[in-house]
């Protein structure tokens, strides 16, 4: 029976020494994927939902998974109540859904990350990691005509709403990393990814799961520490390790 006891205790001691991620967007298309490889990882994973039934469904059953009901437009105060001081980095992977709101962009992309990031403030997190877009600065980058630049802002300019909220971020004084990955495929990866430094792409796609992949290892290297990486997928890119393309990128 001591044995046992021991055992168990062991078990329980290991697991509340997990790294705890907090995931917002956790049942949305990439929020999804960034969960499954951090438990994979063996992280300890809070998701950040509106729908518990949804995500019940959506993400399967694991110790290691804590579903909080939450929503990123309702303030900071309650944002800062679900991600808890035992949290060690939140990982944002919010997205408005499409519609006739056209402040949605603002409410979800702009509004929702700022109340994230005050609410990391309020409970001492210090480690934010960012799902954005690339073109979020098409206007200073002169693509303005970029037809994926206009197609993206058509929706109540989503792109200047998220950018934003990066500048804020960026000002926030809390280690970050914003990643903007180029338009997001749910097929599985058919190419490596290529990084670079902020405004730099304008074209390319890339799947889900290697932006999700990104994600999370930009929380095992200080290299991604403070910085702003593009990220796209090419067929003839040589695959380099995560360490080597977050410490190629030198921040502006």
């Amino acid at each position: 029976m001591e044995g046992s006891e021991i055992t168990q205790q062991a078990v329980d001691d290991d697991l509340s020494l997990k790294k705890k991620v907090f995931v917002a967007g956790a049942t949305g298309s990439t929020g999804k994927r960034i969960v499954e490889q951090l438990l994979a990882k063996g992280f300890a994973v809070k998701a950040g939902v509106r729908d518990l039934d949804k995500a019940k469904t959506s993400l399967s059953a694991n110790p290691s998974l804590q579903f909080v009901k939450v929503d990123v437009t309702e303030g900071s105060d309650k944002l800062a109540e679900a991600i808890g001081d035992d949290t060690e980095a939140v990982v944002c992977a919010t997205g408005f859904r499409p519609g006739w709101d056209l402040l949605a962009p603002w409410k979800v992309d702009n509004f929702g990350t700022v109340n994230l990031v005050e609410a990391c403030r309020k409970v001492n997190v210090n480690r934010f990691i960012l799902i954005s877009s690339i073109l979020v600065n098409g206007a200073a980058m002169g693509q303005l005509l970029n037809p994926a630049y206009i197609f993206l802002n058509v929706f109540g300019l989503t792109l200047v709403a998220k950018l934003q909220a990066e500048n804020h971020i960026r000002k926030s004084g809390i280690n970050y990393t914003i990643i903007r990955p180029g338009g997001l495929k749910n097929d599985p990866p058919t190419g490596n990814v290529v990084m670079e430094p902020e405004d730099t792409l304008y074209e390319g796609s890339i799947s889900r799961d290697q932006v999700a992949e990104v994600a999370v290892e930009s929380l095992a290297y200080p290299e991604a520490s403070y910085k702003v990486v593009e990220i796209v997928a090419r067929p003839d890119a040589p695959k380099r390790a995560y360490h080597d393309l977050f410490g190629s990128i030198v921040q502006r």
